[in-house]
């Protein structure tokens, strides 16, 4: 189906994001509602925790609808998990009082939120979901009740959506897979993450000392600090190839894990070489001056950030783990690809692309593919005319009647 001309609607859309932190669903959420109010929609940005580094970014032209500073005070114990179930009955409540057309769940740890809320007010607002990690393994490396509670999300609460849209192919297999839902009913748009602000960001001045002329080759990994992102493996791999060549290695994010890694990198000897400076709202400058940039995950969605590395002219190497990179990389021909947990394999990739790093113009242009034109046609198709999925079982279930 081609698109529908829906940019001079004027539709009243809510995007729901827990919080505006640095964090790759909370960029791509945030890109979205801007890109959505820039073509003349009024654009209400819902989120559970009103901080963050992006709230500096949040555009005038939308509208911040944040709790009452109140509530989320009185919960700061809970985990992101509890608060995302926290906060139902205050989207219900925004719901029953704004009644936007269409309400767009920016990711995976809040569409649980979205759906009962939806649920709970029997508002008409359309609800679409954006899954934005790979459900399974989330499932997977979930322990107890958390993971019990996700894989029931999916195969319960999803197809009560009237549309979802998955930011891989990867990550819509596996949603039809444990939902039961058809494949054909999940759309697959990939992340909107080449922007013109990125290339304008990426020309910022970097003052830090590793990144002079002449200077040692420096590796770049970036993400929360979190099991997800498998760092040790990045540490262990670097070791490996700094015992053949001098090198550096920033590992640009924060979380919990921190001590971990620093321990590891104590373990391994490469302190001197290694540095962890925390979150930086503008990681541009740096993976347009790096020498690789290096995705270790154990899972994603779809990384948004090999995207930015590719846009930023950086050679890349990735673990080829589910769902995302072998896409972004058309299964290693732009950046080798190797198994997820093989320090090994790691550094022996990353030493051949040191060796012989691709060439800056042809990664950018494979970026394109991710652009912001390209995703928000798509989306705005969805969210105000797309496939619907209660619409779309039924006339499954009719031409079933039919024989058809």
């Amino acid at each position: 189906m081609e698109a529908a001309n829906v940019t001079a609607t004027g539709r009243r859309l809510a995007v729901f994001i827990y919080d505006l932190s640095g964090g790759g669903a909370q960029r791509r959420t945030l890109t979205l509602a801007h890109a959505f109010a820039a073509r003349g929609h009024q654009v209400d940005l819902v989120v559970v925790r009103p901080h963050g580094p992006l709230l500096q970014e949040l555009s005038p032209l939308v509208r911040l609808v944040a709790y009452d500073r109140r509530w989320w005070l009185s919960w700061t114990a809970l985990s992101q998990s509890d608060w995302t179930l926290a906060s139902i009955a205050v989207l219900a409540n925004y719901l029953r009082r704004e009644r936007p057309d269409v309400m767009l769940s920016g990711a995976s740890h809040v569409n649980r939120a979205a759906l009962w809320a939806r649920f709970l007010t029997r508002v008409p607002t359309k609800l679409v979901i954006r899954v934005s990690n790979h459900p399974s393994q989330s499932a997977v490396n979930a322990r107890g009740r958390p993971q019990r509670l996700r894989l029931w999300q999916a195969r319960y609460l999803y197809p009560k959506a009237d549309a979802i849209i998955a930011v891989s192919r990867g990550v819509a297999e596996d949603v039809a897979r444990i939902s039961g839902l058809p494949r054909e009913r999940i759309t697959t748009i990939y992340n909107p993450v080449v922007t013109s602000e990125l290339y304008e960001k990426m020309q910022a001045p970097l003052d830090h000392p590793w990144f002079t002329p002449g200077g040692l080759p420096v590796l770049v990994g970036m993400g929360k600090l979190k099991a997800q992102k498998d760092f040790p493996t990045l540490l262990r791999a670097f070791a490996r190839v700094r015992a053949v060549r001098p090198a550096r290695l920033l590992i640009l994010g924060e979380g919990r894990k921190r001590r971990e890694l620093e321990a590891v990198a104590r373990e391994l000897g490469v302190t001197g070489d290694v540095a962890l400076p925390g979150f930086v709202l503008n990681p541009f400058p740096y993976l347009a001056r790096a020498s690789l940039f290096v995705l270790s995950s154990a899972w994603e969605g779809l990384p948004g950030v090999l995207v930015e590395a590719l846009a930023c002219g950086c050679p890349v190497v990735s673990t080829d783990c589910p769902s995302g990179p072998a896409e972004i990389l058309d299964h290693g021909v732009y950046g080798p690809l190797v198994p997820v947990g093989d320090d090994a394999a790691l550094a022996q990739a990353i030493l051949s692309m040191l060796d012989s790093p691709a060439d800056p113009a042809r990664l950018r242009a494979r970026a394109a593919l991710f652009s912001v034109e390209q995703a928000v046609d798509r989306y705005l198709h969805v969210l105000l005319g797309g496939w619907n999925i209660r619409e779309a079982s039924e006339v499954s279930r009719q031409r079933k009647e039919q024989g058809v």
